[in-house]
């Protein structure tokens, strides 16, 4: 008997059969040959065309339980498209397998050449990759896989608090502290290994405990959010021994190589930071002394330590604006961005805040379901923000030139 190679079928017949009764492969085998037996006529009989070897060798797979048999006919075939369909559908009359009723049910006719072309096309993608990576790469390929490996590789996360730094932190003695993940990244990329992020929260106690073991440089921003920095951490009373500026009105996360020496050089002990800042607090002291050397009448005994608050003009249609999305935000943890038109830019998780506020230009105003924080405060003066709205506040509104409203405001 002629049997097709499997390499020069161009078909496949699925077939699935249910047998109301135990049977052998045999018994399927012979039951497909006699009731298919001049049904078709000779040209398609088949044994005759499995004789000429354009029918291939016909698997049967069967599984008996419980007294009944289940199982798969599967028969290769190089006939064309009709004359295959017609051998699949004359199996579909088989009733009976010996004793037992039958019943056939084709599944599918698979196309052999669409398996083999889709085993073509994996290959060729396979090809192709490895002969992309073997080809010489330009110069900007090479610099950015050297910047990816630099972010990607080196870059840890250190910490209870999973603070984005470099990887060489435990190793040194001295550690630079910065206020983002992406001052770390520009650090790493121009061979600083020791560098640690605050990363927007509220003085981390891992930065504490390294004050108390390594000696820490902070280095902070050229603008006035870096300056609140370092009095923030100072007030927290982190140990902090040196201090660093970048260039004025630029972030750490955009100086050149040569501006980063060039600031690493120029540190400052802390000592003669707190000396500037209570420098900077005693024409403060004696301005307000002054104001109050004369009280006016029917006034209390003015307190000394009150801050002098600067009056916020709000429009009532900012308020009422303000109050319906701030009610709108109850519960939510999300946060609205809006326009000076008072338009809502788009609604973000506050867990994203903060990247989005540096991200955005022209912000009027942020609204959100949440508390301001320092950092908060921070990011929204470093970009222009003019209100931050939110279900309470841990900053003061004189601590800071961004008006600061709160549901009890309304």
């Amino acid at each position: 008997m002629g049997k097709i190679s499997p390499v020069s079928a161009k078909y496949m017949v699925h077939s699935k059969i249910h047998i109301e009764g135990a049977v052998e492969k045999p018994d399927v085998i012979g039951a497909i040959f006699g009731q298919t037996e001049g049904l078709l006529g000779a040209e398609l009989e088949l044994r005759e065309l499995q004789r000429s070897g354009r029918i291939g060798r016909i698997e049967v797979r069967l599984e008996t339980r419980g007294g009944k048999t289940d199982g798969e006919i599967i028969i290769p075939s190089s006939l064309d498209k009709a004359e295959t369909a017609v051998i699949a559908a004359s199996l579909e009359t088989i009733q009976r397998i010996g004793p037992c009723d039958s019943k056939v049910l084709v599944g599918k006719i698979e196309d052999v050449r669409i398996s083999k072309r889709n085993l073509v096309i994996e290959r060729a993608k396979e090809l192709l990759r490895t002969l992309t990576m073997s080809v010489l790469p330009d110069s900007q390929d090479i610099t950015d896989q050297v910047a990816q490996s630099v972010r990607m590789m080196e870059i840890t996360e250190y910490g209870r608090e999973r603070l984005a730094a470099g990887p060489a932190i435990d190793e040194s003695e001295e550690i630079i502290v910065v206020e983002g993940r992406a001052d770390v990244i520009n650090l790493l990329k121009n061979g600083i290994k020791n560098s640690i992020a605050l990363n927007g929260t509220s003085i981390p106690e891992t930065i504490k405990h390294l004050g108390k073991k390594k000696v820490l440089t902070l280095f902070v921003d050229g603008d006035r959010g870096g300056n609140l920095i370092i009095k923030g951490l100072l007030n927290a009373g982190v140990e902090i021994d040196y201090v660093i500026r970048a260039p004025d009105g630029k972030e750490v996360e955009e100086i050149t190589k040569k501006e980063i020496h060039k600031a690493l050089r120029s540190k400052i002990a802390v000592e003669q930071i707190k000396m500037e800042i209570s420098s900077e607090k005693e024409p403060e002291r004696q301005k307000f002394k002054q104001f109050n050397k004369y009280p006016q009448k029917n006034e209390n005994k003015p307190n000394e330590n009150k801050p002098i608050i600067t009056t916020v003009k709000t429009s009532s249609i900012e308020l009422k604006k303000f109050k319906e999305l701030l009610e709108d935000l109850v519960g939510t943890k999300g946060a609205y961005i809006l326009d000076d038109k008072l338009n809502v830019l788009g609604k973000v998780p506050t867990t994203e805040l903060i990247s989005t506020i540096k991200s955005l230009k022209n912000v009027y105003a942020v609204i959100f379901d949440g508390i301001i924080e320092r950092n908060t405060v921070l990011s929204a003066e470093s970009s222009g923000v003019k209100y931050l709205i939110a279900m309470s506040s841990k900053v003061r509104p004189p601590e800071t030139k961004v008006k600061i409203l709160t549901s009890s405001s309304f």
